[in-house]
């Protein structure tokens, strides 16, 4: 367990790195060892994390945030001693992360900043259209390409001049689900489609059919056939019942028995957020009324979101509807329109980055940088290259063979950017390295587009090498995250993993601060909730018996052959899985009874025949690694009757488990009783806590159901043990571990803080 969260997010407000650059002549804050820290550096980060007007540069605030600021760049002074920063795995996971902080420096921001607000003006809009794709692949040779696009256009002209759409789709579509919804897509909005796909939907009028349109599974013509305003956002409360896939039948149905329940409860106008907190499994909303977050298209699971926005009013329910995770009941609570583009902003431009949108970015980006960085082609070295293309390139085994003229060609330049040449033995180079076999195209267009593939790869890569040249703040963020990285490296050294692997530490600290892991006092209680008295009578009644029969675990009779008791391989199928439950669950106690039929008693040979029986079972399930203590066998009252499949075993699973009381009560009325028996502190149960608190029984009313509280005994104020209180005491361990190690960083960095200049910050 690593308890680091609270320290990550400290460790975050203090990296310092993205300071403003240093000036040679500029005074310095603080000295730790041999490193100066310029004032402009501690301020930068100090107004970056404190932009509370009201907190700038008081006293207290700059003197407690210097403190911690030392502390952090004495643990960053000792990781660069110890040479953290030299390791494969550091500059391996830094480059990680170099990679993902300068995507935001290879974009067009001109050209995102249209993107996003295009898209929330969409997003205020839904569209329902249908399709028709010929399918081409995106480096198709031109000659595919064009017969691709004709037979899209052949097809329009077709769904133009009169023929059903829905017929062609389902004849010519090479979309598979075209054959079954005649290419029908239903409704969808922004950021939902291929942006290619999304765009002339978006721009096709109502009930025309668009031009050919090209996206990545090849060209589509759309046909629009209405559009509506946007569902928006809702928020709604439910009431769920868990049944995950996979469950035992019987569990599935008496999950789908209580659902239905507590909705004729509902029908009946019972107070909703009483049935929430009595009987909704969603731990997270029950105690709050069933109550989600807001939520708008394509964030829940399809099911519960298409019933949730059926519903046309507030206060209006939903029947019971099923998911993955088991039955809901849901009420509308409101209805809100779009999110304001303020409010969406961040959200869509991640969104767009990640769509397929982010290709005219991409596109806009590189003719910027082309014309920034300078790039010149060479065409007759371009050219020559070109000609070297043949079928060993659609074979993915090309291999550079240097012509006869130009007698230079492997040194020659090929491009320039920004005067730094990339020659035709790079490309070479490239192209053995990324080229793969192809079909269905020429070695020229193959060629063409490695060229291509080349030009911007080379392009995209000068770029990202200057970036701490062109962007002082992708520098400054390069080096926050490098000394983050050190720092997490050697927390997990000295703080985190010790905690957790200093055994003998933790426990010696656990026992010199015992009185702060106390539990409170305790009630070691049973509760039983029945629907009404006499289901409380008979739950009481069961009770006190101490164990019960398992429903969960019922099981059919093993039958035997006549005068027999061999095993069936049907019988010892069915004992193989008694077996594993018996084993799993060790509050299982097994009864076995032996029975003949009448004709097997009149022999008296058989007369120990019932006993066999059983013991054969019992025999059996002990091979199999079940405990003899949790096996009884029974004689039975009377082992004699007519009926010939009493040639059997019965067995009849009990246990200690009080769970099962409610299963065996619950059988005709899912929400007849529920049974709760542990300990409890107070605060942890309502019903529990309006009693006395003192050994003894209680019955109550509350909310309309019978309430009996049993309470054994109350446990005073005790201490915990180290493994019930593990968790916080490692988090404190660790906290206590780092607060010694700052200690000796301390005694070993020398650290002078420039008096004078905190002043001037203080009254800045």
């Amino acid at each position: 367990m690593r308890v680091s969260s609270l320290y990550v997010g400290l460790s975050a407000l203090l990296l310092f790195q993205c300071a403003s650059p240093k000036k040679p002549s500029e005074p310095s804050l603080l000295t730790i060892g041999p490193e100066a820290v310029p004032v402009s550096e501690f301020a930068y980060v100090y107004e970056k994390n404190n932009g509370n007007a009201d907190s700038a540069y008081t006293s207290a605030s700059v003197n407690e945030y210097l403190n911690l600021y030392t502390n952090f760049k004495l643990k960053v002074a000792e990781a660069k001693s110890r040479g953290l920063d030299t390791t494969q795995a550091f500059k391996t996971e830094l480059g990680g992360y170099k990679e993902q902080l300068a995507q935001p420096f290879l974009t067009e921001k001109s050209v995102t900043d249209q993107l996003v607000r295009e898209a929330y003006e969409r997003l205020k809009k839904e569209v329902n259209a249908a399709h028709i794709l010929i399918a081409v692949d995106m480096e198709a040779d031109p000659k595919d390409t064009l017969a691709a696009y004709q037979k899209a256009m052949d097809l329009r002209q077709q769904a133009v001049s009169g023929t059903s759409f829905e017929q062609l789709a389902q004849r010519f579509s090479e979309d598979p689900s075209a054959r079954e919804n005649g290419g029908n897509l239903g409704y969808f909005t922004a950021l939902q489609m291929v942006y290619p796909f999304e765009n002339a939907a978006f721009n096709t009028p109502v009930g025309q059919i668009s031009q050919p349109v090209r996206t990545r599974f090849g060209y589509h013509i759309i046909k629009v056939n209405e559009v509506r305003p946007a569902q928006g956002e809702i928020k709604v409360a439910h009431i769920m019942v868990r049944a995950q896939q996979g469950l035992p039948k019987a569990d599935s149905l008496t999950a789908k028995k209580k659902i239905d329940e507590i909705y004729s409860r509902v029908l009946r106008k019972e107070d909703w957020n009483k049935l929430t907190s009595q009987f909704s499994e969603d731990a997270s909303s029950a105690d709050e009324g069933g109550e989600l977050p807001w939520f708008g298209t394509g964030r829940m699971i399809p099911s519960f979101e298409e019933a949730a926005f059926a519903l046309a009013q507030p206060g209006a329910i939903s029947a019971p509807v099923q998911t993955a995770y088991g039955w809901h009941i849901i009420k509308l609570l409101e209805r809100k329109e779009l999110p304001s583009y303020e409010e969406m902003e961040t959200t869509l431009r991640n969104r767009i980055a990640k769509d397929s949108r982010s290709e005219l970015n991409k596109a806009a980006f590189l003719r910027r940088i082309k014309t920034e960085n300078k790039f010149q082609e060479t065409p007759a070295i371009k050219e020559a290259v070109l000609r070297l293309a043949d079928s060993t390139l659609l074979a993915g085994k090309w291999k550079f063979n240097v012509p006869a003229e130009p007698k230079n060609l492997p040194t020659a330049t090929l491009f320039t950017i920004n005067g730094q040449p990339y020659t035709a033995g790079n490309f070479a180079t490239y192209i053995e390295t990324n080229q793969r076999a192809r079909q269905n195209v020429s070695p020229a267009h193959a060629m063409n587009l490695l060229y291509d593939k080349f030009v911007e790869t080379s392009l995209l890569n000068y770029e990202r090498e200057h970036l701490e040249e062109k962007h002082p703040d992708y520098k400054m963020l390069v080096n926050e995250y490098h000394d983050g990285i050190l720092l997490f490296q050697l927390m997990e050294e000295k703080v985190w993993a010790k905690a957790v692997e200093d055994t003998t530490g933790l426990k010696a600290f656990f026992e010199a601060n015992q009185n702060k892991y106390m539990w409170g006092e305790r009630a070691q209680a049973t509760i039983l909730s029945a629907a009404n008295p006499t289901v409380l009578a008979q739950a009481q009644a069961q009770l006190a018996q101490g164990r019960f029969l398992s429903v969960r675990h019922k099981q059919p009779d093993l039958l035997f052959a006549f005068g027999n008791d061999d095993l069936s391989k049907t019988a010892t199928g069915q004992l193989d899985q008694l077996a594993t439950a018996l084993q799993a669950d060790t509050s299982l106690v097994l009864e076995l009874t032996g029975y003949v039929d009448t004709r097997e008693a009149t022999n008296k040979k058989n007369v120990s025949l019932p006993a066999r029986r059983a013991a054969a079972v019992k025999n059996y399930l002990q091979q199999k690694g079940v405990d003899e203590d949790h096996i009884q066998i029974v004689p039975a009252a009377d082992r004699s009757t007519n009926a010939r499949s009493n040639r059997r075993v019965a067995l009849r699973v009990y246990t200690t488990d009080a769970q099962a009381l409610a299963d065996n009560l619950n059988q005709s009325n899912p929400l007849a009783l529920q049974v709760t028996s542990r300990k409890f502190q107070r605060g942890e149960n309502k019903m529990l806590d309006g009693v006395t608190w003192k050994p003894g029984t209680y019955t109550l009313t509350q909310d309309g159901r019978s309430i009996w509280i049993k309470i054994d005994q109350i446990d005073p104020p005790a201490p915990k043990k180290l493994s019930e209180t593990r968790g916080v005491v490692i988090s404190d361990y660790q906290n206590y571990l780092e607060q010694e190690w700052v200690k000796e960083l301390r005694q070993k960095y020398p650290i002078s803080v420039n008096q004078s200049e905190v002043q001037k910050l203080i009254k800045k």
